[in-house]
């Protein structure tokens, strides 16, 4: 049954702690704990399970700490400070530029220059006094962000996105349905432009009201005064490390290798000074620390609901209770979607799982190649935005609650979820049958 398998069960335990505002660490070893009971295993090798599960983002947890570190090391420098005067210049106290200034960057964080959350904790951290200015709904600026670390790889076939179609066509390929990448943005700009319309009503009807946040100090740095800021030499020389750090990184496909040589290019240049190499690693854990674990988490808890084999067999439920109806068929498809990617926190990893099943079943049906397509990059991408374990609402968060006045579930992920998922869902059944 639906209601007793371990991934519905383990994903609403996970979401009603963090509404009740548990600690998301503890909200998913709980969840993980509740997915290895359901589905017969001890405690002891569910506990295991998830340790050795955690093993598979040691690298990204090390690359967001270096991050982390990177941030505070280029706060030090006061390069953010000229940064935020520049761009206090540019929206000249609009905010609704502000906003589409924010979601452009991170769209280029994508595409154009692919390092995803990267920029975040460098950037937004710095702004938050400019935002207490302006007095901008947090929820806004995170709803903007979000837009940007996904419709892009949705809707777009370079970066992120690039990968994004290529697995969709290898799967679907291997399942039955063969598909060429270059023709899958044919079928997946519906659900860019159902993001779109969701950025729209949360930049200008939900969150566009003056929001009041104290001015308190930025966590592990120290207050740069933005109105003095000039630029000279010690920043170009941070720039170059930053330019370095991502060259690096995309030629070697290596964030902790790109990240780690723009700390020791910082410090042989002197723009990173020797006495303050502690306070930047003890800042970059107190900024990143948390996001940090939280992804070694949430990998245990993806490892435990594979090993419980309950992904499939909660796929084969909704393809027992489908019989020939298309528009229910494909309703449950989502709703699986989403239920798999609120737990594991991917889009990429989800993909596999649904499409060895969902191609059979969008053959017996009669769903043609474009709407299969629209139909597993919506339900691989539905719960992305919204989940408290996802790289699209941890991100900015991290930037966000710099000054710990702004809360993941609340102002991160019900916003995201509420303005992306439900378009998405829509616009994915409605792509069904249009395409």
């Amino acid at each position: 049954m639906l209601v007793t398998n371990p991934v519905v069960v383990s994903v609403v335990v996970m979401i009603l702690l963090c509404l009740f505002n548990l600690n998301i660490v503890l909200a998913l070893l709980v969840a993980a704990m509740s997915a290895g009971l359901v589905a017969g295993m001890s405690l002891a090798d569910t506990m295991s399970t998830l340790i050795n599960g955690m093993g598979g983002s040691s690298e990204t947890a090390l690359s967001y700490f270096l991050l982390g570190a990177f941030a505070v090391a280029i706060g030090k420098t006061g390069l953010d400070a000229v940064a935020c005067k520049a761009i206090a210049g540019i929206v000249k106290g609009r905010k609704i530029m502000l906003m589409f200034i924010l979601a452009i960057i991170a769209c280029l964080s994508q595409n154009a220059i692919p390092i995803h959350i990267a920029f975040i904790p460098i950037l937004i951290p710095p702004l938050l006094e400019l935002f207490n200015q302006m007095k901008v709904d947090r929820r806004q600026v995170a709803c903007a962000l979000a837009f940007g670390l996904k419709a892009p790889y949705i809707s777009l076939p370079v970066g992120f996105g690039l990968i994004f179609y290529g697995i969709i066509a290898k799967e679907m390929t291997n399942n039955g349905i063969p598909v060429e990448r270059g023709s899958i943005v044919s079928y997946t700009w519906i659900l860019g432009l159902s993001m779109v319309i969701g950025l729209l009503l949360a930049v200008f009807v939900a969150y566009n009201r003056p929001r009041e946040y104290s001015d308190l100090p930025i966590a592990n740095t120290e207050k740069q005064d933005s109105s003095d800021a000039h630029f000279e030499t010690r920043h170009i020389l941070t720039l170059v490390a930053v330019v370095v750090a991502f060259g690096l990184q995309l030629y070697t496909g290596s964030l902790p290798i790109g990240i780690l040589s723009g700390l020791l290019i910082m410090i042989v240049t002197g723009s990173l000074k020797w006495k303050e190499i502690d306070g930047a690693f003890s800042g970059g854990l107190g900024i990143m620390g948390l996001i940090a674990f939280v992804i070694l988490v949430a990998a245990g808890y993806g490892m435990v609901l594979r090993e419980t084999k309950s992904v499939e067999h909660l796929v084969n439920a909704v393809v027992g209770m489908v019989g020939g109806d298309k528009t229910w068929g494909a309703f449950l498809m989502l709703a699986v979607g989403l239920l798999v990617t609120m737990g594991i926190g991917t889009s990429f990893g989800t993909i596999p799982v649904v499409a060895a099943i969902y191609c059979p079943l969008a053959i017996e049906l009669g769903f043609s190649a474009g709407a299969t397509v629209c139909l597993i990059a919506a339900a691989a991408a539905l719960g992305d935005a919204g989940s408290p374990a996802s790289d699209t609402t941890l991100g900015p968060t991290a930037g966000l609650n710099a000054d710990g006045q702004h809360n993941h579930i609340w102002d991160t992920c019900v916003p995201t979820f509420v303005f992306y998922n439900i378009p998405l869902f829509i616009a994915g059944l409605i792509g069904t049958f249009i395409f």
